[in-house]
Formats: structure tokens, C-alpha cells, sequence
């Protein structure tokens, strides 16, 4: 299994005048070479090979006056950036082509020396190294220093240096281990039901309150805000405005991870199966209920209960989005109509109360048991459900459309009646 390990490092004002010249370098590498393919394109000639623009970008462009000034950072940076490069563009064609997965993803653009995040990626064949005295050692940058906060598992396959809008800067090592890491197994099972008014409610009962650290901030970011507006546009002034908005927001999404990944890992270490419900967040991110949504964070939430799950030999399950947990009772299994978000508690004419939140985490843990095979991306479907009275009829007119047809179901009673011509 790969992993990656962040760190926080701190590199001299030396260090950071050459790592703003590889930054620099890799982000006119990997737009020179989107120009090229772009420009072959427009012209009607054939796609450029991987091998082409290595050549003629990097080989080539150090020998000339232009581009001499390549020559001053590790040629590992600029090749990576040429290889994410082809990684953007096959991703783009697998996407269009339908191959990949998930939403559309868009063709390169060109990168931006004012983008808030630059990174670069050094890889194995570069030479970096872990000295013993806790620096890291980067070719044409030096010994940074790095704030160890555990030991890594394994040698490093690859190291990204990354500066964020906040600029700060840190270490992200590529890890391949094979230890077993595998908990002790346990009885308990769960399925979480995610909301706003409780970030997680567990099928046991226990509610988990939802923390918001965006509200929480919200003062002072508008502060913050405030005065950047005011600033004049260019202006020194403006910049560590920015600068500020930025560590504030930091500060914020630093909070919710180390959250997140404090809950994950109890949920993975205490139940031997998880299972959760498929949220549609980008959908829900365009309603009236956006800046909640966002600040609860459940994308980053469910996708570390998927990885810890793997990591550790827990069951993870992913149901599908569509599934009513809601309106579907534990108890007896009947659907109701839609009910507003306002209704907290509902009872089923079965006699059953239901609170709405522990409601919908049962149905989601008896739907994930029913079906191990939702983490692979199976839908659940839940199970047969005895039709309501009224349902339990049939039109006047059914039996005169019945010839000539094969396998009708008809629900009389409550049962299921086959009609075979």
C-alpha cells in the first residue's frame, strides 16, 4: 500500500530564493509544453509523444539563451512537471472517452505564478536523502530542515515540496509498505448517518455534535476580509493582507482535518465494519445550505474512513446516494412520503418512534450488511416491502392488458400475484 507522509519544513530565506527558482522553472517547462501541444493540435499535426517535449523543452532549450537559466535546478523538477503534464492530458482523454469515472474532468490549463499553491516533485533518481541528522537533503536546494512528527515506515519512492497561500511550506513523502497493520477484529458494526445538525449519528444512538469551525472563524475572517478589500491593488500592503486571509482559512481547514482524522480512527478502531451513505455534496453545495455543507466536510470524512478501513482490515461500504434511510423504518421496512428537513422524529404506523437521525444510521447499517459487496461499488437495494392498503389494488382495467404479456407482478393483499398469459 502507498502512503503519504506530510511534514512541515523550514528552509532558510536561501532556500526559499531557490525553491521560488524551481517552482518557476517547473511552471515554464509544463506551460511550454502545453503551448506545444496545443499549438500541434491547432496546426492538424499528430498528438506529440511523451518523449518529444522532453527534448525539445528541457535538452534543447538549456542550450539556448532563452531558457539557459533551466539549467540552474534539478532537471528531476522539470521532468515531473512534463510528467504531470501527460498525467492532465491522459486523464482528460480518459475522462472524455468515458473510461474514467466520476465527473467530467477538464483539459490542462496554463499554470500561474499568482496560483496560491506551487509545488514540485523530486523523484528517487534525483538523489535526495534523509540525512541522520533529521534534514532533508534536496539537489540545487540544500538541507532543509523537517519537524519529524513520526518516523516514516519505509524508504520515500518520491518527495513533493509544496508552498501553500498561507507560505508555509511542506514535505510530502511517498511511502510503499508492506507491514500489517491490521487491528485485532471486534463484534461491533456500524452505519453513520451524516447531517448538519449532527455532523455523524451512529446506529448505536451516540450523536456526534458538528463542530463548524467556519462559523466558529467567521468574525475574524470578515475582519480580515474587510481589511484586504481596503487595501490598494499591487500594493506590499495587499499582499500580507492576503497573506493573513489565508493563514486564518489555514488555520480553519488545519482544525477540521485533525478533527476528522481524531473521529475516523475511533470509528475504524472500535467496529469492525463501517458502513455510510454516498452524499451527492456537489449538488448540495449549490443550495441555500452550501456554506454548511462545506464546512462540514464530508467528502474528506468518508474518505478517510475508506482508506483506514483498508489500511487497518475493517469492512468500509458505500451505499448508494438514492437509498432511503430516511423515510424507511427500521422496524417494519415501510417507505413514507418525503418530510421536511425541519421534522425530526416521525412515527410509523407500525407503532414504531423513530428519531430521524438514529433511524436512517439502522437502515443504513442493516443495508450494508445485507450487501458487503457495496465498498466495490455495487448498489444496495432495499428489500421487499409489503405495499401500504390503498396500494393493495388493482385497476379495473389491468386484466384486459394482461394478454400478451409476460411475468406481470400484481400486489393483492400484500403479496406478490404472477400473471402468465
Amino acid at each position: 500500500m502507498q502512503l503519504r507522509y506530510n511534514f512541515r519544513v523550514y528552509p532558510t530565506p536561501g532556500q526559499q530564493i531557490e525553491l521560488a527558482k524551481a517552482f518557476g522553472c517547473a511552471r515554464v517547462v509544463f506551460n511550454d509544453g502545453l503551448h506545444l501541444r496545443q499549438t500541434a493540435r491547432e496546426a492538424g499535426e499528430k498528438y506529440i509523444s511523451d518523449a518529444e517535449p522532453s527534448r525539445r523543452l528541457i535538452t534543447e532549450a538549456k542550450a539556448t539563451e532563452e531558457r539557459a537559466w533551466l539549467g540552474e535546478v534539478s532537471a528531476a523538477v522539470l521532468q515531473q512537471a512534463l510528467a504531470d503534464l501527460n498525467t492532465a492530458y491522459r486523464n482528460f482523454f480518459a475522462s472524455i472517452s468515458g473510461k474514467r469515472k466520476g465527473r467530467k474532468v477538464a483539459p490542462p490549463r496554463y499554470r500561474s505564478r499568482k496560483d496560491n499553491r506551487q509545488a514540485i516533485r523530486f523523484t528517487r533518481n534525483s538523489r535526495f536523502k534523509v540525512l541522520d541528522n533529521g534534514r532533508l537533503r534536496l539537489p540545487k536546494i540544500g538541507d532543509v530542515e523537517v519537524c519529524w512528527s513520526r518516523p516514516l515506515p519505509s524508504d520515500p519512492s518520491s518527495i513533493t515540496v509544496v508552498k501553500d497561500a498561507a507560505g508555509r511550506y511542506f514535505a510530502s513523502f511517498v511511502v510503499t509498505t508492506a507491514e500489517d497493520r491490521r487491528l485485532p477484529p471486534v463484534g461491533s458494526q456500524v452505519g453513520i448517518d451524516l447531517g448538519l445538525t449532527h455532523f455523524a449519528v451512529l446506529s448505536d444512538g451516540t450523536k456526534v455534535a458538528a463542530p463548524k469551525f467556519l462559523r466558529r472563524a467567521a468574525r475574524k475572517l470578515k475582519r480580515l476580509q474587510q481589511a484586504l478589500s481596503r487595501k490598494q491593488r499591487g500594493s506590499n500592503n495587499r499582499k500580507k493582507a492576503v497573506v493573513k486571509v489565508a493563514r486564518a482559512h489555514a488555520r480553519v481547514a488545519d482544525s477540521r482535518r485533525d478533527w476528522q482524522h481524531k473521529l475516523s480512527t475511533r470509528i475504524i478502531r472500535e467496529n469492525q465494519a463501517v458502513y455510510v451513505e454516498d452524499l451527492c455534496v456537489a449538488g448540495l453545495g449549490r443550495t441555500r445550505l452550501a456554506k454548511s455543507v462545506h464546512d462540514a466536510g464530508w467528502a474528506g470524512f468518508i474518505g478517510m474512513l475508506e482508506y483506514k478501513a483498508a489500511r487497518y482490515g475493517r469492512t468500509f461500504g458505500r451505499l448508494d446516494r438514492f437509498f432511503p434511510s430516511t423515510r424507511m423504518c427500521s422496524q417494519c421496512g415501510r417507505i413514507n412520503e418525503k418530510m421536511a428537513i425541519k421534522v425530526r422524529s416521525w412515527d410509523c404506523p407500525c407503532g414504531a418512534s423513530h428519531d430521524r437521525d438514529v433511524n436512517a444510521a439502522l437502515n443504513v447499517l442493516a443495508a450494508g450488511q445485507a450487501d458487503n459487496s457495496n465498498g466495490c461499488g455495487a448498489q444496495v437495494r432495499p428489500g421487499p416491502v409489503p405495499a401500504r392498503r390503498g396500494e393493495a389494488v388493482t385497476h379495473p382495467d389491468v386484466a384486459c392488458s394482461t394478454r400478451g404479456v409476460e411475468g406481470i407482478s400484481v400486489i393483492q393483499g400484500g403479496e406478490d400475484v404472477n400473471l402468465q398469459p
